[in-house]
């Protein structure tokens, strides 16, 4: 059997892929277009997924068994037409949630601490005006960090901030009764109006999708700082640029855009008090390791004929069985 990469794995996921006697076809690397992807999967009995796949990807690659999600959000794989021709969707939840917990730290020391105009000012206009900038400079102990989406990277997150840096934690999540007991629920215009950092660190879904409206974005401090390392869609991005041209909010920290890569001529670039990165928080030696095996473990499993560990889609398990069994006819 073989299994497409759409990207390049760890190598220690390609030693679980190699130990199972599969055979691993890999991707040219950087962005692949739809008609490339297919392609890559055509022959396929899995493929490890890092980049998106076509909407058809199930009913072009007729030998696919299975799509594992190199991370944790699969907004990259066309659920509902894998679902309905037996492919198996699976992630590795809470892989990367350290790594992205830590990042979002980091944005908001940056953002405290007015790290990247210190830099800049101190080396175009000299040593007195970049400490000056240290004279608007906060702690982060004693604020108050709101957090939509409280699972396992949020979670990492509010213990880092309550009992690292004794912030006061905010949190809003469907199961309310799951939160921590150091988090306080909040309900959304409660968390954006009394929170001087806020994360998104949500799912996509279509209850998620412009979750951080302009009515919320209107609600936060003049000194607050909105933070996304969840996906693109879930901020109205036009009400966000606004905000940061009109001084309404003391600044954003993104990780992830509505489109991605965000486009050369995009106005994030040019709003003042912004912090751009190129989707990367999930990303570090060890999350990366960890990914990959645990992917490649998923794969190994359902080419196996067992149950997946974190299967997305199980209304699949029917015409995923008769799938195998066409798969088998066929050969």
């Amino acid at each position: 059997m073989k299994v497409a990469l759409t990207e390049a794995i760890e190598p220690g996921g390609m030693a679980v892929l190699r130990a199972a006697g599969l055979e691993v076809i890999e991707g040219p690397g950087g962005e692949q277009s739809a008609e490339a992807l297919r392609a890559l999967c055509r022959e396929a009995s899995a493929v490890i997924v890092r980049q998106k796949l076509p909407d058809d990807l199930a009913a072009a690659c007729p030998k696919l068994l299975v799509a594992a999600r190199h991370g944790v959000g699969v907004d990259l794989i066309p659920v509902e037409n894998c679902t309905a021709h037996g492919v198996l969707v699976t992630n590795v939840p809470g892989a990367n949630a350290d790594a992205v917990a830590e990042f979002v730290v980091a944005q908001m020391l940056a953002a405290a601490r007015r790290l990247e105009t210190m830099h800049r000012v101190h080396l175009e206009e000299g040593w007195k005006p970049g400490r000056a900038i240290a004279g608007s400079a906060t702690e982060l102990r004693g604020r108050t960090l709101g957090i939509v989406g409280v699972g396992a990277i949020g979670t990492r997150l509010a213990e880092i901030a309550h009992h690292g840096f004794r912030m006061k934690v905010l949190g809003f999540q469907r199961r309310r009764e799951a939160l921590p007991g150091f988090v306080e629920y909040a309900a959304l215009p409660e968390l954006f109006a009394e929170s001087d950092h806020i994360a998104l660190a949500c799912p996509l879904t279509p209850e998620t999708r412009g979750l951080a409206s302009a009515a919320l974005i209107a609600r936060m401090k003049p000194s607050a700082w909105l933070m996304n390392v969840s996906r693109g869609a879930v901020v109205e991005e036009d009400a966000l640029v606004a905000a940061l041209r009109e001084g309404a909010i003391g600044g954003a920290a993104l990780d992830v855009y509505a489109v991605q890569p965000l486009g050369a001529q995009h106005p994030l670039r040019r709003c003042p008090n912004a912090i751009l990165s190129p989707h990367v928080a999930g990303l570090s030696r060890e999350s990366a390791v960890k990914m990959s095996q645990v992917a490649a473990e998923e794969v190994v499993r359902v080419l196996r004929g067992e149950a997946p560990r974190h299967l997305i889609n199980p209304e699949a398990a029917a015409a995923h069985q008769a799938r195998r069994a066409a798969l088998r006819l066929a050969t």
